[in-house]
């Protein structure tokens, strides 16, 4: 035995292969780099399931496992935007040399390093103890980022950036990554277009093009994300994040393609069949998205994977077609989610909706009326989010009477969710498209969308007329008023242009503050076409 290094002995592995003669192979490798702990697992599935409740420092993986369909890239794609795999864990993929390319796409977004068939001892020791030795060096800030510090972490990435300190680049990576998770796009951008100048390393592109959405300059995202795209035409990341610039721009039919090219590369990755079916359920054809959100069922209604958004609009779907037996599988399954974590509001609103769909076509209206008036008065509620009017709004639509259902302030409820939630064109449009062409209702969206951007072309006038503070004052009143998300930032933007002429500007800030601190981070996010925060920060310290 060759011990890798002087903690190998206390590590952890996972070795992932469907060959046993294989996973023999890699699992005496690892035992003679002096690894105490190797396990195995035959299947994608059997893998993912521990690794979704277990840590290991180092995974093994092989691309392509035969009779199955999930392939590893798949597999640690789905992990890694569910945040199963660790900043500390190695991971290597292995294949032939017919997949290469496929094999440097999945690197570029979740490996630290990847070998090619037939590989020997040597190689597999040297890529395992490089990626052990940077994680080594950036123990520091991969531990603030374990304890959530995330400031500090970004602080100390960006210092060992800035001085070219051990494994710099992969810090430039965390440090990024960190801080567009903290609504910092700016610095995100200016770390990402340093690293760029040392190469035109795919990782940073795709960073730059993110900090450039989350700093509103989506066009130039744009051009940024159809040059890398040219260059690097199997980037599945890029196209996902394409999908929200298109979506964003008011091309959902281009964003559909967008996330139909991503699922083509990636065809059983849980998420992205989500992603697909929730575009398809607003914009496109029923039958793609109940196609896309059952085969994402199929695959990973037990895992963390799988986001239970895409179980709601499935429900939708077999309530459209009175599917009553699928209808019912899927409240028994969103019940014993539900029940393995009784106090999230999210999944609680999740149970409720499809409860209702559920009571709609079993024809029980008051149990139905129930659960909408409940629902309804927590329009206002502080977690009350983007998702969950969406979700409102799209059982609303399957009513076939307003009457019926006895709902007296249905269209004022409607107002006040429309009025915090239409943001921006592209919310306003998936409001609209949630209640399918209801006209009552969908005039009651537009003409609340309407007021709202009157608000704020009132407060733009105060500005331009010399009175900074009148216009603060009208975005405060309108932001407390309707909560907002848009007018709590034009509120607080313009405090900060002018703060030098406004006599009272702190204690107006404390107001701006204190609706941000209670509102903003359930603000108009379009979960479809985002990557999540745990995805993105655990591909943050992959090697480029």
């Amino acid at each position: 035995m060759r011990p890798l290094d002087a903690e190998i002995g206390t590590a952890s592995a996972l070795v992932i292969d469907g060959t046993a003669s294989s996973r023999q192979v890699l699992t005496a490798m690892l035992r003679e780099c002096g690894v105490g702990d190797v396990q195995q697992a035959t299947k994608p599935s059997d893998a993912r399931r521990l690794l979704e409740h277990h840590t290991y420092d180092i995974v093994l993986c092989e691309f392509h496992f035969h009779g199955e369909a999930l392939t590893g890239q798949e597999l640690f794609d789905d992990l890694r935007q569910a945040g199963a795999i660790p900043l500390s864990t190695v991971t290597v993929m292995i294949s032939s040399e017919s997949v290469y390319g496929k094999v440097v796409d999945a690197a570029e977004a979740a490996l630290d390093a990847y070998l090619i068939k037939p590989h020997t001892e040597d190689a597999l020791r040297d890529k395992v103890l490089q990626a052990r030795q940077r994680k080594r060096a950036l123990k520091d800030v991969i531990d603030l980022v374990a304890a959530g510090r995330f400031d500090e972490a970004a602080s100390l990435a960006r210092a060992r950036f800035e001085t070219r300190g051990p494994a710099w680049l992969h810090a430039a990576r965390i440090g990024a990554e960190l801080y567009l998770r903290l609504g910092r796009p700016t610095d995100a951008q200016t770390m990402l277009e340093a690293v760029l100048q040392t190469g035109a390393l795919p990782w940073a592109r795709l960073g730059v093009a993110r900090a450039q959405v989350e700093a509103g300059t989506v066009q130039k995202a744009r051009r940024t994300l159809e040059s890398l795209l040219g260059d690097c035409p199997g980037y599945a990341d890029a196209y996902d994040i394409m999908g929200r610039v298109l979506l964003d721009q008011n091309e959902p039919r281009k964003a559909l393609d967008a996330m139909r090219r991503s699922i083509e590369l990636t065809p059983h990755s849980v998420t992205r069949l989500v992603k697909l079916g929730l575009l398809a359920f607003y914009y496109g054809d029923p039958a793609e998205a109940s196609d896309a959100l059952d085969k994402a069922v199929r695959l990973g209604i037990n895992s963390r994977v799988f986001d239970l958004q895409g179980l709601v609009l499935l429900a939708a779907l077999q309530h459209d077609r009175a599917d009553r037996r699928g209808l019912a599988l899927s409240v028994a399954s969103m019940k014993r989610m539900v029940a393995t974590a009784p106090y999230s509001p999210r999944l609680k609103r999740f149970g409720a909706i499809v409860g209702i769909l559920k009571a709609l076509v079993d024809r029980q209206l008051p149990d139905a009326a129930h659960m909408i008036s409940t629902l309804l008065n927590e329009v206002r509620a502080a977690d009350f989010d983007f998702e969950a009017a969406c979700n409102l709004l799209m059982v609303l639509s399957r009513m076939d009477t307003q009457d019926e259902l006895h709902l007296p302030d249905l269209t004022r409820n409607v107002r006040r969710l429309a009025a915090r939630f239409a943001v921006s064109h592209t919310t306003t449009e998936m409001l609209r498209a949630a209640l399918r062409g209801q006209a009552a209702l969908d005039s009651a969206v537009q003409e609340e969308a309407q007021r709202v951007t009157g608000l704020a072309q009132q407060a733009v006038s105060h500005s331009l007329a010399g009175r900074p503070r009148d216009a603060v004052l009208a975005l405060l009143e309108g932001a407390e008023q309707t909560i907002n998300a848009k007018l709590m930032d034009l509120a607080a933007h313009t405090l900060d242009r002018h703060r030098a002429a406004i006599d009272d500007a702190d204690s107006l800030a404390l107001r701006v503050m204190g609706l941000e601190t209670q509102f903003r981070s359930y603000g108009a996010q379009v979960r479809m076409a985002r990557i999540d925060d745990a995805r993105t920060m655990n591909a943050a310290a992959r090697p480029g």
